[in-house]
């Protein structure tokens, strides 16, 4: 499976990240006075060489490529009941509660930055942003 690219309600698909840096990223609509959206936290997720026992695993790229400037803190994801068989360091990614997960611990991300982590599980978790804090 190739990486998957959430932009707003858009999902696209690649077979090698490098096949995305000639794509045009179009500024999400933004009420007057709106220094940003969740449309500005975008989410890539592939599939990654499993374990050694079998069990799938995948990469989480997440970035704010507000095109404001702007910090984006507080950030939660949709994420149903995830969880992982691998360990994943709780300040980058932890579920709160069911379909609420929180990003970088609720710090700033800062304006072109990434948080990327690998989950295992035997499925896909599929994940959106529900809510931010524009810093």
């Amino acid at each position: 499976m190739g990486l998957r690219i959430k932009q707003g309600n858009n999902t696209f698909s690649a077979l090698h990240r490098k096949l995305l840096h000639g794509t045009t990223m179009k500024e999400p609509n933004r009420l007057p006075g709106e220094k940003c959206t969740k449309a500005d936290i975008v989410i890539n997720q592939g599939a990654t060489r499993p374990l050694p026992t079998g069990i799938p695993t995948y990469t989480v790229e997440i970035m704010n490529i507000c095109f404001t400037g702007c910090d984006i803190s507080g950030i939660h994801l949709n994420c149903g009941w995830f969880s992982s068989a691998r360990l994943i360091n709780p300040k980058t990614f932890r579920r709160l509660h069911y379909n609420d997960c929180l990003v970088n611990d609720g710090k700033p991300l800062i304006n072109g930055g990434t948080v990327s982590f690998q989950y295992a599980n035997t499925f896909l978790y599929p994940l959106s942003v529900s809510r931010i804090i524009c810093s």
